[in-house]
This record gives C-alpha cells, sequence and structure tokens, in this order.
C-alpha cells in the first residue's frame, strides 16, 4: 500500500526549465527590441551634434571662420597704411580699452544685436567705453535670417544701439552675415532669397540712418548662400573675413577690402582686424 507523505516537493520535468529559460529570453529580447526603437527615435528626434548647437544670442563675429575656412598664418605686422581694429561682443565682458590703446588700436566695433530677440549686455560698456580712451567705434549686427526679415532686424539694430551720428567717432553700423551657428549654413533660404534678405536689411538701415551699412563675411560663405552676388559693392563697404596671411580671393564686385578681419586669437581680445588705409581714412569713413 503505497503512502503520500506530505509537504514532500514535486519533482519538476526537465522540460519545465527548458520552458522557463526560453520564456526568460523571450522578454529579454523584447525588452532589448524595445530599448532600440526608443533609442533610434531619439536619436531621430535630437540628432548628437544637437548638444553642439549654441545658445541663441550667444553668436559672434567670425564664429564660423576657423570651422569652415580654416587659419593659415598671420599678416605681416606694422603696415603704416593699415590701421589696426578689435570687434568684441559678451564673451569678451568688459574690455580693457586703456590697454588695446596702447597697443596701438584705434578703432573697434561692438555687438550690439542678433535677430529681435537679443541685446549685448556688455554694450554700454564696450561701445562707450572704447569711445572714451579715444577709439572711433562702430556697432554690429549679427543676422538671423531663418527668424525675422531683413527690414524687422535693421530696425531692431538701430533701436538698440546701432545707430549712426557724425560726431567724427561714430562708424556706420556693419551687418554681420556669416555661417548659421545654429543650423543650415545659409539659414534655409536660397540664394536669391538671401539676397533679397540683405538687401532689405541693407535698405531699411540707410533709411533709418542715412548711411550705407557695412558688410562683413567670408567669400566662401558670400559665394555659397548669395551665388556671389556682386550687387552690393558699389554702396556698402567690404569687411572681409580671413585668418591668413593674406585676404585672398574678395567676393565679387569689391576691388578691395575696407576692414579685414584676420585672427581670433589676437591680444588683449581675440579678434583683431586691420583697416585698408591710414587713422585718416577711418575718421572720413565715420563722418560719411
Amino acid at each position: 500500500m503505497s503512502v503520500h507523505i506530505s509537504g514532500t516537493a514535486h519533482r519538476s520535468h526537465p522540460r519545465d526549465h527548458l520552458r522557463t529559460r526560453h520564456g526568460a529570453m523571450g522578454i529579454l529580447l523584447l525588452s532589448l527590441s524595445l530599448s532600440l526603437s526608443l533609442s533610434l527615435s531619439l536619436l531621430i528626434a535630437h540628432p548628437a551634434h544637437a548638444a553642439d548647437v549654441p545658445a541663441r544670442g550667444s553668436a559672434y563675429m567670425g564664429m564660423g571662420v576657423i570651422p569652415h575656412d580654416g587659419q593659415d598664418g598671420l599678416p605681416t605686422p606694422g603696415d603704416a597704411t593699415q590701421t589696426e581694429g578689435v570687434d568684441v561682443s559678451s564673451h569678451q565682458g568688459n574690455v580693457a580699452w586703456s590697454t588695446l590703446w596702447s597697443s596701438g588700436v584705434k578703432w573697434a566695433y561692438v555687438k550690439a544685436t542678433e535677430g529681435t530677440y537679443y541685446t549685448n549686455p556688455y554694450f554700454a560698456q564696450q561701445y562707450n567705453g572704447s569711445y572714451n580712451v579715444g577709439m572711433i567705434r562702430g556697432a554690429y549686427h549679427f543676422a538671423t535670417p531663418d527668424t525675422t526679415g531683413g527690414a524687422a532686424q535693421a530696425n531692431y539694430f538701430v533701436n538698440n544701439g546701432g545707430g549712426w551720428s557724425k560726431d567724427g567717432k561714430t562708424l556706420p553700423g556693419a551687418l554681420d552675415i556669416e555661417w548659421n551657428p545654429y543650423g543650415a549654413a545659409c539659414y534655409g533660404k536660397t540664394q536669391s532669397a538671401m539676397v533679397t534678405w540683405i538687401r532689405d536689411f541693407l535698405n531699411q538701415y540707410k533709411a533709418r540712418t542715412g548711411r550705407d551699412a557695412v558688410i562683413y563675411s567670408a567669400t566662401s560663405w558670400w559665394t555659397q548662400c548669395t551665388g556671389n552676388y556682386s550687387g552690393f559693392a558699389s554702396a556698402n563697404p567690404l569687411w572681409i573675413a580671413r585668418y591668413a596671411t593674406a585676404v585672398g580671393t574678395l567676393p565679387a564686385g569689391w576691388d578691395y577690402y575696407t576692414m579685414w578681419q584676420y585672427t581670433s586669437s589676437g591680444p588683449t581680445v581675440g579678434d583683431h582686424d586691420k583697416f585698408n588705409g591710414a587713422l585718416d581714412r577711418v575718421v572720413a569713413l565715420a563722418n560719411g
């Protein structure tokens, strides 16, 4: 007579362990598949380079030069036919203007605005400080053609420090039009649309101030994004960006440059420039 002993464990079949193991593997594979799908979705929505995009408002003159054009030496120093200058933005904070003046810097441009959403918090110290040590100074606007129209940005610029007065110490405003640090190089515009945007800015600036604005750009960007348009050369002075021993080829229409940003690693502040003429020519541009 067989007797069942209470509490004796039931002996499982080997196939039961196999089923359990297969079930666990299936759950693991499903979990991995879901995780991979989520990761791919996040990469599509937020590309890896998105983390490298700077904050709006942080752009400055020449920030795209080295990444796109590189650098290749410095011009020969001590050319008496050229006048040393600098350009600054909020990145420099409170600038040591007396130090720059003593080093031979006689003119300066200060970032005033960007788009229609940013004004430089250090503008007063930089714009008035350069003037107070004796420099001839002007203001520049970093263009963002993908955010608002050219005329709207010209108005914003003039309303926030980009104006002009005939006092012999104020240079005409400069339009900084270069690679888009926040996205596509040409701001999503066709070459003809970019030319139209620039024209709208320049026309409105002149309507507000009576002066033709300076155009700051690099030949490679100008060629790519405007089709190397030559129609502004007769009225608007050229400020060329090129970090090398010579300016190289200029954009179409301009036979000479007025200003040249030649380095982003100069003394006291990084961005140094040369005016293509002695100091009396800087004064002449200021007076119009």
